[in-house]
């Protein structure tokens, strides 16, 4: 088991600085200055090369990559080419925004999916089985920013019952804040909601079709007793792999809706650089994003060694 981790671990070292040249050199591809981006068309030669020299653009491309990846491993960005801001700085007050959005938006998601999913796969002869079915695929369809302004028309703007957007962090009123991220979470939630609810749906299904399960019951046990007993351990299974895989949607989904609902999260930030061509912020912002989703691989990859015993044998 000690050996899988270590593997896993350096798989995420070396995807990680492969990912910091390809963002690097993704971000260099794009034509402009950021100096002459910065001050304007009207500057000064002169002006322009003191900028340079400031920004360090007038360094060769394999200097200031080294600049920039020597940092990342502390945390440290640099500064942002328009607001001339640490972006270390920048990146942990949003960083902390989007994770409580994307967390809280993930249990709720499995809050749904779970029970859902496998009252469909157990009734799936049935028509509560099939309506389940049915509305997930729904649910599928409906991508997460259209939801989200669906329940702004509805709960905010028509009842008016929740804000229709904003944030307030959690130590400074926490009841504003729980009335602010209700439907931001609701939004991204519904639609990470459908799709898992179809994935636990298949392995649920699969999972019944085995031997054991059919033993367990002719020793007597119910369909859902035998399932829940013997069951559901192996269907989590493929459904911590699909799991894994939307949470790492549901970080990218979370740019939108930050911006659908006014929330001050890396999704914002991101999109606000893009606006402003602040190259440096982008690729910093986009590694973030990046890294948060080899962590979370690296995780469900642990996770695989402890819930399957095959796997923890070959380890």
């Amino acid at each position: 088991m000690v050996v899988r981790l270590a593997v896993n671990v350096v798989r995420f070292i070396v995807t990680f600085f492969v990912a910091t040249v390809a963002v690097f050199a993704l971000m260099r591809a794009i034509p402009g200055d950021p100096a002459q981006i910065s001050l304007g068309v009207n500057a000064s030669p002169e002006l322009l090369a003191q900028t340079r020299r400031e920004f360090g653009t007038d360094r060769p491309l394999i200097a200031q990559y080294f600049d920039w990846v020597s940092g990342l491993p502390q945390g440290h960005f640099g500064v942002s080419f328009v607001t001339r801001r640490d972006i270390s700085d920048m990146i942990a007050d949003r960083v902390q925004v989007s994770l409580i959005l994307v967390i809280l938006s993930m249990i709720v998601a499995l809050l749904i999916a779970v029970p859902f999913g496998t009252l469909a796969a157990v009734r799936h002869r049935r028509t509560s089985g099939i309506l389940i079915s049915g509305i997930s695929q729904l649910g599928v369809a409906i991508p997460g920013f259209l939801a989200g302004i669906m329940l702004v028309v509805v709960f905010a703007v028509g009842l008016g019952w929740l804000p229709a957007n904003g944030w307030t962090p959690p130590g400074q009123d926490f009841g504003d804040f729980a009335s602010r991220i209700v439907l931001p979470v609701v939004a991204l939630a519904s639609v990470q909601g459908a799709i898992l609810t179809r994935y636990v749906r298949s392995a649920v299904l699969e999972v019944m079709s085995e031997d054991y399960l059919r033993t367990a019951r002719a020793k007597g046990l119910g369909k859902l007793e035998a399932l829940v007993r013997h069951g559901l351990r192996n269907a989590s299974i493929p459904v911590l792999t699909v799991t894994s895989i939307q949470l790492a949607a549901l970080i990218i989904g979370a740019v939108v809706v930050e911006r659908v609902f006014v929330i001050p999260g890396l999704g914002s930030m991101l999109l606000d650089a893009v606006g402003n061509r602040d190259m440096l912020s982008v690729q910093s912002v986009v590694m973030v994003l990046v890294a948060i989703t080899l962590i979370i691989n690296l995780i469900v990859d642990t996770l695989y060694t402890v819930l399957d015993p095959r796997i923890r044998k070959q380890a």
